[in-house]
């Protein structure tokens, strides 16, 4: 939500941001050369990190604005690596700075992280791995792979920031109360007053010293019957209130509104705040402390009123103030009132622990690492975190690659699910979703153990002429035919 604040400024809490982090670099396939050195061996080295994208609260910023008008934000890819191990830098993280009091929500309402206290990170956007390089893919029997793997793609997410205020002392009422020229008033904010409804369009905080206490209060802004619903300005607004731990009600009693007085104006209040009951920590809004403040006793009939109202009130067992921004009477009583309440809400907290960055990885798929499903006439569809990954770090452009995916997947155990699930030869599979998968044709006979020595970038199991995949049918008899010809050969050597 954006409000005009006049001067061109704009006040947002609530903001849709689309993040996407780094893409990891390639690895690089490499083989060291060097005059009298011919088997230099591979020397191709892993790509670097992409950035992440990393949410951090800074107590200097004080609105959403920023993202309200570049909501598009992306962290630096990975560099590649390179021959002579020569590892890809890592990209920066992208630090985004929030106010204090962030609440980090999914698009349908999941709260994925509460930000409250300076430096308080979270990392909305992780990068993704750089790919290793064909120095790290180097086995026994693939002592020089002329293949690397990619860089994975960084992860790409859709958030909604919502920014509540952290105050401690909360003033609501309805507008023209006189909330803003209080907390003027009580500190040094300087908020924009007038003698309309709605003229005050954001929430403003302000610090207020009571001895040796010292609390900030909020002015939350456009509470009317309704609120809660929607009416006016207050479900914008409602929210700013929610980690108040005393709510202050300001009450006019001065208004010239017909059917309008200062307890009736206090019920309307507190049905709005029980309709929007929220549980935000410890305690809902319904069951925290709260005072009443009777504002502009300084004019006519004012104090009168407030006289009248204020047994009423103290009958409910409610602390009752009478007080005049405009002149500053009983603005200490009531500013000392405050700051007790507050040291007794803060006396019941827990210890402080220091902030510290929790990474709580969502497990994909939970404990099964791929799934297996039939999806159609001798079509079966692959899931699972690790082969659609292993996909997004294949070269499909290199045959080995594709070979070295082969022998992943059967390591994995895929080509026995498939055989299971009643796969035949010729079968289509596809890896991924249905949506963006990859599609392969299989072949139950085709063996996806390792490769023997063959030309680097290249897998005995494709026929390049053919443009398939050779089975062990055709191996077998290609094999024959070689002894037949040794044979014939040494048959002729013996005539």
């Amino acid at each position: 939500m954006a409000a005009n604040t006049g001067a061109g400024a704009q006040f947002v809490d609530r903001v849709v941001l689309h993040v996407v982090a780094g893409n990891g670099g390639h690895g690089c396939a490499s083989v060291h050369r060097e005059k009298f050195k011919p088997l230099g061996g591979p020397d191709g080295a892993n790509g670097g990190n992409g950035g992440d994208v990393i949410l951090e609260v800074d107590t200097n910023t004080a609105s959403l604005l920023d993202y309200h008008r570049r909501p598009h934000r992306k962290a630096p890819n990975g560099r590649p690596g390179q021959g002579g191990h020569r590892t890809g830098a890592n990209g920066d993280p992208t630090v985004l700075s929030v106010p204090d009091g962030t609440v980090v929500k999914t698009r349908g309402g999941e709260v994925l992280a509460d930000l409250v206290g300076e430096g308080t990170r979270f990392v909305v956007a992780q990068g993704g791995r750089g790919g290793l390089g064909n120095a790290a893919l180097a086995t026994a029997k693939r002592k020089a792979p002329g293949f690397a793997l990619l860089g994975e793609p960084g992860e790409e997410r859709e958030v909604v920031l919502e920014l509540k205020s952290v105050a401690d002392v909360a003033l609501v009422g309805f507008p023209s109360a006189g909330k803003s020229s209080l907390i003027a008033a009580l500190s040094a904010a300087k908020p924009k007053i007038a003698d309309y409804p709605f003229t005050t369009l954001i929430p403003n905080l302000g610090v207020v010293s009571a001895g040796d206490t010292t609390f900030t209060v909020a002015d939350v802004p456009g509470l009317i019957e309704g609120a809660s619903e929607g009416r006016g300005l207050g479900l914008d607004f409602l929210r700013h209130i929610e980690r108040s731990s005393t709510l202050a009600h300001v009450l006019d009693c001065a208004t010239l509104e017909p059917g309008r007085d200062p307890i009736s104006d206090f019920e309307v209040i507190e049905n709005e705040l029980q309709a929007y009951d929220r549980v935000l920590g410890d305690r809902p809004l319904s069951d925290r402390p709260r005072i009443v403040v009777l504002n502009k006793v300084d004019v006519p009939d004012g104090r009168d009123l407030a006289d009248i109202v204020r047994p009423e009130f103290e009958k409910r067992g409610l602390k009752v103030f009478e007080v005049s921004a405009a002149t500053h009477e009983g603005l200490r009583e009531l500013s000392f009132a405050m700051a007790e309440m507050v040291r007794e809400y803060r006396a019941s907290l827990p210890p402080a622990e220091p902030t510290r960055l929790v990474i709580r990885p969502v497990p994909v798929g939970g404990d099964v690492e791929y799934e297996v499903r039939h999806v159609g006439d001798n079509t079966y569809l692959i899931t699972g975190e690790k082969p659609v990954r292993w996909l997004k770090q294949t070269d499909f452009a290199n045959e080995e690659a594709v070979g070295y995916l082969a022998d992943r997947l059967a390591r994995l155990g895929v080509e026995e699910e498939l055989a299971k699930a009643g796969a035949s030869a010729g079968a289509t599979v596809l890896i991924g979703t249905m949506e963006d998968a990859i599609v392969f044709d299989w072949e139950p006979e085709t063996s996806a153990a390792a490769v023997a020595e063959s030309p680097r970038g290249t897998d005995r199991r494709f026929d390049a002429a053919a443009g398939h995949r050779r089975t062990n049918v055709e191996r077998r008899a290609e094999l024959e035919e070689k002894r037949a010809a040794r044979r014939a050969g040494h048959t002729d050597d013996e005539d």
